[in-house]
């Protein structure tokens, strides 16, 4: 049994994989506050719950974008499972090149959700994750990752714009039948998720342009759903690639 951990701004992912099979995934907001014996007084009795052993775990795995965050974590699994954890980064064999002008500010997880989407589908590829930030990681047809583009995320600018607009409430993000909204909320919700549609839409052709070439274009995220629906370019949503893709990760550097 394998843990992985996918520690992101907005949310910590946990997938619990038995050979190649994601059998678990538990999802909790994250805070960096949070001390080790906090992250497994959390982790535990999720575990249980499901009835999951978390001490049969055999490895585990972290991506982090959270700097404080990532040392808690690893001191819980070292710890509470008795493993020391593979944590992805820049200098870490991953199986890809990384041909950016600087690869250590790369995110973990652009890294890693690179290498999945290339093992389930082809390069040249394009992954938009919708979370935090909406990003596009673009992969070369020799399998690199070669940089991207990001975006704030659609629900970061949902919530600035009713925070700082005392006549909007709390609006919810769904597709409007129209552009031209009827009333406040209609229109809060065309100029965002249609407006996220178009930029989502003129990227992805212009990144391709670029690329010259027809690349596998998969969503993950959490509104990636939401998303692919609207985005003819995207080909598939793919949730948990992150977690898929430090399984591979994980595998790729035991087998050494």
């Amino acid at each position: 049994m394998i843990i992985t951990i996918d520690a992101g701004n907005s949310n910590v992912v946990v997938g619990v994989f038995r050979s190649d099979q994601l059998t678990h995934v538990w999802r909790l907001a994250t805070d960096a506050d949070r001390m080790p014996d906090e992250w497994w007084a959390i982790l535990k009795p999720l575990g249980d719950a499901d009835a999951v052993d978390l001490s049969d775990a055999s490895g585990a795995i972290i991506a982090s974008v959270v700097p404080r965050l990532t040392a808690k974590i690893a001191t819980m699994v070292r710890e509470r499972l008795d493993i020391e954890p593979i944590i992805v980064g820049s200098d870490l064999d991953v199986g890809i090149g990384v041909r950016t002008d600087n690869p250590a500010e790369v995110g973990a997880d652009r890294i890693v959700n690179s290498v999945a989407v290339q093992h389930l589908y082809h390069a040249p590829a394009i992954v938009v994750d919708f979370g935090t930030a909406t990003t596009f990681d673009v992969i070369s047809a020799n399998g690199d990752y070669i940089g991207g583009a990001i975006a704030p995320g659609v629900q970061l600018a949902l919530d600035a714009l009713t925070g700082r607009a005392a006549r909007l409430s709390a609006i919810e993000l769904n597709v409007p039948g129209q552009a031209i909204g009827s009333n406040t909320v209609q229109s809060v919700q065309s100029g965002t998720v249609l407006g996220y549609v178009e930029l989502v839409n003129g990227m992805l052709t212009r990144i391709s342009s670029e690329l010259g070439d027809c690349p596998a274009i998969i969503a993950t995220g959490g509104l990636g759903k939401l998303f692919e629906e609207h985005c003819p370019l995207i080909q598939a949503w793919e949730p948990d690639l992150t977690l898929v893709g430090l399984r591979m990760i994980h595998e790729r550097l035991k087998s050494r």
